[in-house]
C-alpha cells in the first residue's frame, strides 16, 4: 500500500505535464493495484483492522488523482499545528484552561484567513465585530 500511495504521489506532481489521457491510464492502474491490495487477506489481528479501515476509506484513497484541490498529504494541516506545538514546549503549556481555549481558536482563525488570502491582522481585527461567514468568503 505505501509503494502505491508513494507512487501515486509522485505521479499526480507531474499531472501537468501529461495528457489527461495517460493520467486516466495511471488512475485505471491505480484503482487495479488497490483492487488486488485490498483483495488480500492477511493473517494478523493489526492487518486485519488496517484492511477494514482501507476498505472504509476506499473511495478516498486515490481522489487527489482526481480533483487538483485535493492534497495529497496532510503536511499542510501538520504545518499548521507545528507553531502550535512550538509554542507549547517553549512555554511548557498553558497555565489555564482558557488560555489554551483562546490561543486555539486565535490559531484557528488566523490559520484559516490565511488559506483564504486574508492577513492575521484583518482576521484578529474582524473577529469580534462580524460572523465568521461575513469575512471569510470575501
Amino acid at each position: 500500500m505505501k509503494r502505491l500511495l508513494l507512487r501515486a504521489i509522485a505521479v499526480n506532481r507531474r499531472r501537468h505535464q501529461w495528457a489527461e489521457s495517460t493520467l486516466g491510464q495511471y488512475r485505471s492502474r491505480f484503482r487495479g493495484s488497490l483492487r488486488e491490495i485490498l483483495n488480500f487477506t492477511p493473517k494478523s489481528p493489526e492487518g486485519q483492522r488496517l484492511l477494514r479501515r482501507y476498505q472504509k476509506i476506499r473511495g478516498h484513497l486515490l481522489l487527489f488523482l482526481h480533483d487538483e484541490t485535493v492534497p495529497p498529504t496532510k503536511n499542510s494541516s501538520e504545518q499548521a499545528l507545528r507553531w502550535s506545538v512550538v509554542f507549547r514546549k517553549v512555554t511548557h503549556g498553558f497555565r489555564s484552561d482558557w488560555g489554551a481555549e483562546l490561543f486555539a481558536q486565535v490559531r484557528s482563525l488566523v490559520n484559516t484567513a490565511r488559506q483564504q488570502g486574508i492577513s492575521a491582522f484583518e482576521a484578529i481585527s474582524r473577529a469580534p465585530t462580524s460572523h465568521q461567514s461575513d469575512w471569510l468568503s470575501g
